[in-house]
């Protein structure tokens, strides 16, 4: 599936090839709830990073967590003017990138369930509010996103690119 996204203010948008477009989890850490914002949490979706395409990129800032004298691989890349969060690079997996729903412009699938995922470090203003019988867990499933859309039937094949 396609998806084209952009920060508030519209310096920076971007589009981006999902094989896995449902907002399937939320993640209650502090990082994403500090970050990110909304309900005290953050939903991710997965894209095919080869297929990213960003205008106005100089806008774009890069927050990674260092913890302990260490920084994480893990990149929060957000809009230097508004300060949305955009998506999420690891360059642990390469051909991944992770945008927030939150900063998607297309209409995304409803998903028919939601993982609930680091509710050990949840803050105890935050509602858990789901189906009955979402998966929860205090740290992370074993089940990545793209099992999960598997496993629903949810998964849409990426058309390969031109090679003109």
């Amino acid at each position: 599936m396609h998806l084209t996204g952009s920060c508030h203010c519209g310096k920076v948008r971007f589009a981006v090839d999902s094989p896995h477009p449902c907002p399937f989890n939320r993640c209650y850490c502090s990082i994403c709830r500090k970050v990110a914002g909304s309900g005290g949490y953050a939903v991710n979706l997965s894209g095919h990073y080869p297929s990213l395409k960003v205008e106005g990129q100089e806008h774009v800032k890069v927050y990674q967590v260092e913890h302990e004298g260490q920084r994480s691989p893990l990149q929060r890349h957000f809009c230097g003017h508004c300060g949305s969060m955009l998506w999420v690079y690891d360059p642990r997996w390469p051909e991944l990138v992770h945008p927030f729903a939150s900063a998607i412009d297309t209409e995304l699938p409803t998903p028919p369930e939601y993982t609930h995922l680091m509710l050990g470090s949840k803050a105890n203003w935050v509602q858990v509010e789901g189906n009955p019988g979402d998966p929860c867990f205090a740290e992370y499933p074993k089940e990545s996103i793209a099992a999960w859309h598997d496993r629903l039937g949810l998964t849409h094949p990426i058309e390969s690119p031109d090679n003109d």
